[in-house]
């Protein structure tokens, strides 16, 4: 029992956040009934091999399962998704007609794969999104029927799931054409100007990256398979298989009518990770933690955001555990950390990179080899990405924690003689679609020197 007397807890989704949820509650001394409720009939696995080594054939998905740290001792509801949640009788209603009965629960049911809008082209044969393993296996199944063919994957969408979704096909030898609607691929993490320096970079692996792009429709061949695909500019792209990569819905449909603040964007919740109502009070005994939180990070000044990051699942459960068990409330104020592997790159990055207004090269050459940029705003460094070089980015950590001015005064022995600053190019809703084609990802468009105003 918590310190709240709770004795019941349901955790509403069974993967990474759910799992080491449940966990830090045994750990904390829960010893009441635990319940988790996942709609895929798996047990917890580990979601960020599905776009590499998994497409790459290295690992099966049959080898993806989450290590488990304990003995859970809990009731596990697996394959049934939950279709409501009625707080005043404090009951998670499930797809089978069930209900269980909660004194605590939390909300761990992540996101979905935005699908492409036009259902009928979406379902055609060789299209494709991916998030989970049973995606992941039709997907490899395909791919593999590709190689050796001549024929083109798509990838519509250039971010960190379609960048590493082409990655892997290059890895298979596939040709591979990656459509970008905004100026440089990953741009909405990392912002323009970094986003085109990887962009450069996949194209020396033979991508073909095509920037202000936008699919206007996929076509099929007259028996229900993809031919292709028809681009903004009019062009008939040749393609058989295509992935739809245009980011993610967080899956809170369950929770409509509930009284939560969800929607596509997520649960609203404190940093805290309680959840909260329509008037902006926190509901009790509701918590939301992993992909489907949306909160407001205290670290930082910027609005609330939902966080797909390995790292923040983790943070929130022990957050969520020790709010449950204790009348102490504790924040979550965990730096945000996340990382990619693609075209032979290791690019990791910690704090809030997505919401800067400048970057500066700090150590190694955007032109080659590894690298490392600082992000600031407002005078404040905020994030920083390192590419093949993650070993260094505690130290900037620590200075994204303290709130150290930008540029950073990092003085590396591998650092250009003079920094110098440029626009992150973190592309804004009003803007991001339309204009000229991105700048050379070597020359820093709108230079600001240091110091300069």
């Amino acid at each position: 029992m918590s310190a709240s007397g709770a004795e019941r807890v349901v955790i509403v989704g069974a993967s990474l956040a759910g799992l080491r949820t449940a966990e830090a509650l045994r750990r904390a001394g829960f010893a009441g009934r635990l319940t988790l409720i996942g709609d895929e009939p798996y047990e917890p696995y580990d979601r960020p091999p599905l776009s590499k080594s998994v497409l790459s054939g290295w690992l099966g998905t049959d080898r993806l399962l989450l290590p488990r740290t304990r003995d859970l001792h809990a009731r596990w509801l697996l394959g049934v998704p939950a279709t409501g949640l009625d707080l005043e009788a404090k009951h998670v209603r499930l797809a089978d007609g069930r209900a269980v009965g909660f004194d605590r629960v939390v909300l761990a049911t992540g996101a979905s794969a935005r699908p492409w809008p036009e259902p009928f082209q979406g379902a055609l044969h060789g299209v494709h999104v991916l998030r989970g393993r049973d995606d992941a296996d039709r997907l490899r199944a395909h791919l593999a029927e590709l190689a050796g063919t001549g024929a083109r994957l798509l990838v519509i969408g250039g971010g960190f799931t379609g960048s590493e979704v082409a990655s892997s096909g290059r890895d298979m030898g596939l040709s591979v054409t990656v459509t970008q609607r905004g100026s440089a691929p990953l741009a909405g993490a990392l912002g323009g100007f970094v986003g085109s320096v990887i962009g450069e970079r996949q194209r020396a692996h033979g991508v073909d990256l095509r920037l202000r792009t936008t699919v206007h429709s996929l076509v099929d061949d007259g028996s229900g398979r993809l031919r292709g695909a028809r681009l903004c500019d009019g062009e008939l792209l040749d393609a058989r298989v295509a992935v739809v990569a245009m980011g993610s819905v967080r899956a809170t449909g369950w929770l409509r009518g509930s009284g939560l603040v969800a929607d596509e964007r997520g649960v609203s919740c404190d940093a805290a990770c309680r959840a909260l109502g329509a008037d902006g009070i926190v509901v009790g005994g509701v918590y939301a933690v992993g992909d489907v939180a949306r909160w407001r990070h205290p670290g930082f000044d910027a609005d609330p955001v939902s966080f797909e990051h390995w790292g923040n699942a983790l943070a929130q459960a022990e957050t969520v555990a020790h709010n449950i068990m204790s009348d102490d409330v504790r924040q979550n104020d965990a730096l945000p950390a996340f990382w990619s592997d693609q075209f032979g790159m290791n690019i990791k990055a910690v704090g809030m990179p997505g919401i800067a207004d400048q970057v500066v090269l700090t150590q190694g050459s955007f032109e080659h080899g590894p690298f490392v940029a600082a992000y600031g705003l407002a005078g404040v460094t905020i994030g920083a990405v390192a590419v093949n070089s993650p070993r260094v980015l505690d130290g900037y950590a620590a200075m994204i924690t303290e709130r150290a001015p930008f540029p950073p005064a990092v003085n590396a022995a591998d650092g250009p003689d003079c920094p110098v600053a440029g626009e992150a190019g973190i592309p804004r809703p009003a803007t991001e679609p339309a204009g000229p084609a991105a700048a050379s990802p070597l020359t820093a468009p709108a230079i600001v020197r240091e110091g300069q105003p």
